[in-house]
């Protein structure tokens, strides 16, 4: 039967019910920017730590490696021939930047293996000594050792340094400015563990020159390049994480300036 309709023999006027908020498209909310990963120094101030994407990722990790890898065993395996590991290990950083050309990523990190690896390639070439190839790498540690230890010592740790750089209020920002990136200056608390981590950095230079100098004075290209990727990724890998464990307490959010009341 139908519904009795009020007199006149009009309908009520009938209100649509809200759809449903399950029906409501949501936009998807915006990735905070502490979601994308931190690598490399700026991963110490990160709120979480991933030793993978600290070094770049499982790919940036391979990169770095494969080169110096395959430098290594094509020399071993072909008897000690210079030209098939140069060959091999300059194939492995071209094909990086191939790949992320073809894949349009971002090449900052294979670029740089390329760079180092081109350098090595050339000094080994046209010496004709396969200790060569991992030569521009120990400068390259004697450079980044002096810049630690001199920054500690004038008081103007690197760490420190770099990471403001990067902070909100540092000029990678568009908010920020160069004296926002050296505020930190201003706390003893800071500037004491930031000089604590830089020290943490150029020990970590240093042992690999303890290690890898003997190595490559006595021409033990198979034990230098064992060396060179044992303290390489893994062990920059293990200073971040320790640089993580000091530093991740300076960021926390201090109280600020207590509020007043408005007038009234």
């Amino acid at each position: 039967m139908s519904e009795p309709t009020p007199a006149g023999g009009r309908e009520p006027s009938v209100t649509p019910d809200p759809p449903a908020a399950a029906d409501t498209p949501v936009p998807p909310a915006a990735a905070p920017e502490d979601a994308v990963p931190a690598r490399g120094m700026r991963a110490i101030e990160a709120d979480s730590f991933s030793i993978a994407e600290s070094v770049g990722g499982v790919r940036g990790a391979v990169e770095s490696v494969l080169p110096g890898l395959l430098f290594v065993v094509v020399f071993v395996a072909s008897g000690q021939q210079l030209r098939p590991a140069l060959i091999a290990s300059v194939a492995a950083a071209v094909l990086a930047v191939v790949a992320r050309l073809v894949q349009r990523s971002p090449l900052t990190q294979a670029l740089s293996g390329v760079l180092g690896v081109g350098i090595g390639v050339v000094w080994a070439w046209r010496t004709g000594d396969a200790s060569d190839y991992f030569a521009w790498g120990l400068l390259t540690n004697v450079a980044y050792l002096l810049a630690f230890v001199v920054s500690v010592l004038v008081r103007w740790p690197l760490v420190g340094v770099v990471l403001g750089l990067f902070r909100g209020d540092g000029p990678m920002s568009e908010q920020g400015s160069w004296a926002g990136a050296v505020a930190w200056r201003r706390d003893p608390a800071l500037l004491r563990r930031y000089a604590l981590v830089t020290w943490l950095w150029a020990g970590m230079f240093a042992a690999r020159l303890v290690v890898q100098v003997p190595l490559y004075y006595a021409d033990e290209v198979a034990w230098l390049g064992t060396a060179k990727l044992v303290m390489g990724v893994p062990l920059t890998a293990l200073v971040l994480w320790a640089s993580w464990i000091l530093v991740r307490g300076s960021t926390a959010a201090r109280p600020g300036p207590p509020r007043t009341r408005p007038a009234p």
